[in-house]
């Protein structure tokens, strides 16, 4: 890790920020090698951006419902990303649908809280996907850290982590004990791209 580059990212939010925090801890503890360039929420009042503010990470708000389509926000969102400097994007629980422009193509990172292509896809986010995995019976649920391409958790998968479905989990239950791994996946993975961005 202490070979790896420091890969420029702005992290795309749309809420409390608890991946953002996570990520935050993890370069603290010099085992994320990143460099905070920008974050962006779809939510003015998202408690993520005071999060960052707090760490002196720049901040942008580009909401989607200030743009007539989905093509004129997705390029207003690259532009503010661009112009921060960040080359790589991370997705840290942002939940508008972004057009991803050649430039960025397998440099934007989402992590999504099932093992895709389970429980996955449009208005699949949150307690949505975890009450779908126990109301269906599976036994296994996890996190899957993919890159974004325009289709909803599809893009190349880059790692996966599983766990035990219980019984009695609920939603709540559940969603912890994923979210522990998500914790763990996606600096992983991040680390990894750094890895292989130096090689």
């Amino acid at each position: 890790m202490v070979n790896s580059p420091l890969l420029p990212v702005a992290v795309l939010i749309s809420g409390g920020g608890t991946t953002l925090k996570n990520l935050i801890e993890r370069k603290r503890l010099s085992e994320l090698p990143v460099e905070f360039r920008l974050v962006v929420s779809s939510n003015p009042t998202a408690k993520g951006l005071a999060l960052a503010q707090a760490e002196s990470i720049p901040t942008a708000v580009i909401r989607r419902r200030s743009f007539d389509d989905g093509e004129s926000h997705s390029f207003a969102m690259f532009d503010a990303i661009r112009r921060s400097g960040a080359r790589w994007v991370i997705m840290g629980g942002y939940l508008e649908h972004l057009l991803i422009p050649e430039d960025f193509e397998n440099r934007v990172v989402n992590i999504h809280p099932s093992l895709i292509p389970a429980f996955c896809g449009k208005g699949m986010y949150g307690l949505r996907v975890h009450q779908a995995a126990i109301d269906f019976g599976v036994k296994i649920s996890g996190c899957t850290v993919h890159f974004v391409d325009n289709q909803y958790d599809h893009g190349p998968i880059l790692l996966q982590r599983a766990c035990e479905v219980r019984e009695g989990d609920t939603a709540e239950t559940l969603q912890k004990r994923v979210f522990e791994l998500e914790c763990e996946a996606l600096p992983e993975a991040i680390a990894r791209i750094a890895m292989e961005t130096s090689s």
